[in-house]
């Protein structure tokens, strides 16, 4: 049963939880030859810190966001809903793995899932 009282940051483990589930969860999606090339310019460290702020803003946690919006980030780099859903199944599949109740991934889902027009950039579903 799912404690209502705590956050779904707390929920998952809080701060070491977190960051633990974005290492691994990168390890996926750098593994994956369709997403692997969208971060071939980037900064690993950068991006691990920005996933863990997302993350923990998307779940109630204390840490907030600090990067610039998703749309502009995410703009121009011809991200498809196909890129997309392999992102977003990467992420179910370390939840899972994880041991994370099955009503919190989905919660976790739903609200990452809100964000994918800023992260698609009204791409649609080409690719």
């Amino acid at each position: 049963m799912i404690d209502t009282q705590q956050t779904l940051y707390e929920r998952v483990g809080g701060e070491p939880a977190v960051t633990e589930l974005v290492h691994d969860f990168y390890d996926r999606v750098l593994a994956d030859p369709e997403l692997q090339p969208f971060f071939e310019q980037t900064s690993l460290d950068k991006l691990h810190r920005m996933q863990r702020e997302f993350f923990s803003a998307a779940m109630d946690g204390p840490i907030t966001y600090s990067g610039r919006p998703l749309s502009h980030v995410h703009h121009g780099r011809g991200i498809t809903r196909h890129h997309f859903g392999l992102y977003v199944g990467h992420l179910l599949d370390t939840l899972k793995t994880r041991g994370i109740d099955d009503q919190d991934v989905q919660d976790i889902l739903g609200r990452i899932s809100t964000y994918t027009n800023d992260i698609i950039g009204g791409v649609g579903s080409a690719g």
